[in-house]
């Protein structure tokens, strides 16, 4: 249990902040731990002492869906506190760390204070925060959760297993949403708006023309199945022989997924009953066949 919980800090403080720590009792205050932020104890500030992060990677809040949590907040309070940082050279200001939906809202229900945690946090800190949030929230499209991935793994040095554990979610859920990611921005935005799903959109990343086969996939109204069988169909995949019907099984998919994902190219295994097999990595660019060369030389 300890070496789950020292897994999960690792991550940095900000993940910390919004995971467990959170939940504990607030109102005692703890011991200053040496490189961890220090607690304070649930107090309440004035709702115009506080002010948004100017740096938060969330830019647009459904005017709707802000008026609903107006009314829940007004008939019974703010349930999770806001965490916010005092602000530099101002005293008695503090800038939101997490939290800023509920801000917002209890504006709109004309709230003169709000219930917070006190934290100090550092400038990078703040933005790990903002980005598991947004991640966390509900309502996001595959391709906005696979970036808020991939911000917290490049931007921050993370590896997926660890963003995978301290975010309740499997490896191989994190590894098919960063696919997505290598898709043309034509067949990512078709997901963004709801015209194709993840799950079409993930059958589409190994496909030759991914573009036209996602409008194929939207204009006859395919469902995810019936995108495989197709994605299949044109791939001409060299690991298929001609009338070779054989199916993959879900561990061999999800291996090819993991890979495709660390790799940032596309991978096919091609196992064979008596244990031999091929893989098969494609690269687009020169740059890319340069970075396999290179991961391929540093193993030992």
């Amino acid at each position: 249990m300890n070496q789950r919980k020292n897994e999960r800090r690792g991550l940095g403080r900000g993940l910390s902040a919004l995971m467990a720590d959170i939940g504990v009792d607030a109102r005692v205050n703890d011991p200053v731990v040496e490189g961890q932020p220090q607690r304070s104890a649930l107090q309440t500030l004035p709702i115009d002492a506080i002010q948004a992060n100017p740096e938060q990677p969330r830019r647009a809040f459904d005017e709707r869906a802000l008026e609903e949590l107006s009314r829940s907040i007004q008939e019974k309070g703010i349930v999770q506190p806001l965490v916010v940082r005092p602000l530099a050279g101002q005293h008695g200001k503090f800038e939101i760390v997490a939290g800023e939906r509920r801000w917002r809202a209890a504006q709109l229900a004309r709230l003169g204070e709000v219930p917070v945690l006190i934290r100090t946090f550092s400038d990078q800190e703040v933005l790990e925060v903002a980005i598991i949030e947004n991640i966390q929230r509900e309502g996001l499209n595959a391709i906005e959760e696979a970036a808020g991935y991939k911000q917290l793994i490049e931007r921050f040095g993370h590896t997926q297993e660890k963003v995978a554990d301290a975010l309740g979610k499997s490896r191989s859920h994190i590894a098919n949403l960063l696919r997505l990611l290598t898709l043309p921005q034509d067949v990512q935005n078709m997901v963004i708006a709801g015209t194709i799903s993840a799950g079409h959109a993930r059958a589409l990343v190994t496909a030759p023309d991914p573009v036209a086969l996602a409008l194929k996939v939207a204009g006859e109204g395919l469902s995810v199945r019936e995108t495989e069988d197709l994605a299949r169909r044109v791939g001409h995949q060299p690991s298929h022989k001609r009338g070779d019907t054989r199916q993959k099984d879900a561990d061999t998919k999800v291996l090819e997924d993991d890979l495709s994902a660390n790799l940032g190219m596309s991978v096919v295994i091609d196992h064979r009953a008596g244990g031999e097999g091929q893989v098969i990595i494609r690269y687009k660019t020169l740059d890319q066949l340069d970075q396999l060369c290179q991961l391929l030389s540093s193993v030992r």
